[in-house]
């Protein structure tokens, strides 16, 4: 017979809930990693860099790799020329590389601006290379021009047409060059077709210039020839002969006048001295500002 204290004992126990099974948690295979360091923001990214395709020197100005060509050359002292190819240094023979270094480090950051702008520069030219087809965009004294193969006319004479449609849109003219080839002349046919219809309103436009700024300057200018330089614009002789790029044409008019004016202000002062400057100051008032448009314009390139 049980005891009053242990039937209480087994009471208490029946009342109780039955324990709730809790399933095992599921393993975790864990592997121990060793931290690595983290790695430099520096170190993802790779650093500007300059490289002339004939370098045969490097140096970081900054955290900018310049890869340049060094000559060694009768001259006074180190020079820094920035061209469409990248930086060219030029020394004296008994000018050790350290100073050179030095002049580097000196001019560290016009060598990058002129670099960096140069680069741009480059990359507006591509930008602005045409693809010669019928539909081709090209400018034309700072508008736009559309090319039209026309192959109806021959444009003997004139060698095109420009047509101006001012129906397109309200107050914009749309512009189109009709020159007289077939749509399946190649690109180095439609090019020269085009580059001849302008070079004849370069000519005609630029006599138009001479004559009307020749005047105002009290100067004679006796012979005109076109120039296809890369990169010089005009140059004045003291015999009165002016030769002018006819790609000047692209520009707008007042750009072309900065340079009509220029070329025959070197009739009379022979240098870029102050008072060659202020010569042309007294027919074109804000040369300096067209001069800026002049270096920055990115023209189309023939090639």
């Amino acid at each position: 017979m049980q005891s009053p204290f242990q039937l209480l004992l087994d009471l208490f126990d029946e009342a109780r809930p039955a324990p709730i099974a809790v399933r095992p948690a599921p393993t975790v295979l864990t592997q121990d990693v060793e931290p690595s360091p983290g790695e430099p923001l520096a170190g993802l990214l790779a650093p500007q860099a300059f490289r002339h395709p004939d370098a045969n020197r490097e140096a970081r100005l900054g955290e900018v790799l310049v890869a340049y060509e060094f000559r060694r050359a009768r001259r006074k002292n180190i020079g820094f020329a920035v061209g469409p190819e990248g930086l060219v240094v030029s020394a004296p023979r008994w000018v050790p590389l350290y100073e050179v270094e030095q002049a580097l480090r000196a001019k560290s950051r016009w060598i990058v601006n002129k670099l960096e702008a140069a680069r741009e520069r480059q990359e507006r030219l591509e930008t602005a290379r045409i693809t010669w087809r019928d539909g081709a965009s090209f400018p034309y004294l700072g508008e736009p021009v559309i090319l039209v193969l026309d192959p109806r006319h021959d444009f003997r004479e004139s060698g095109g047409v420009l047509h101006t449609d001012s129906s397109t849109l309200p107050g914009v003219a749309r512009q189109t060059l009709h020159i007289g080839l077939p749509h399946t002349a190649n690109e180095a046919q439609i090019r020269d077709s085009v580059q001849a219809w302008l070079m004849r309103q370069a000519k005609a436009l630029f006599v138009e210039r001479l004559n009307h700024y020749a005047p105002r300057l009290n100067v004679q200018w006796r012979k005109l020839s076109l120039s296809s330089a890369g990169t010089l614009w005009g140059t004045a002789r003291t015999d009165g002969s002016i030769r002018l790029n006819w790609r000047l044409v692209h520009f707008r008019l007042p750009v072309i006048d900065y340079v009509v004016a220029h070329e025959l202000s070197h009739l009379r002062v022979m240098d870029h001295s102050p008072r060659f400057w202020e010569t042309v100051k007294t027919v074109v008032p804000n040369y300096s500002e067209l001069r800026g448009q002049l270096k920055d314009e990115a023209l189309p390139v023939w090639s």
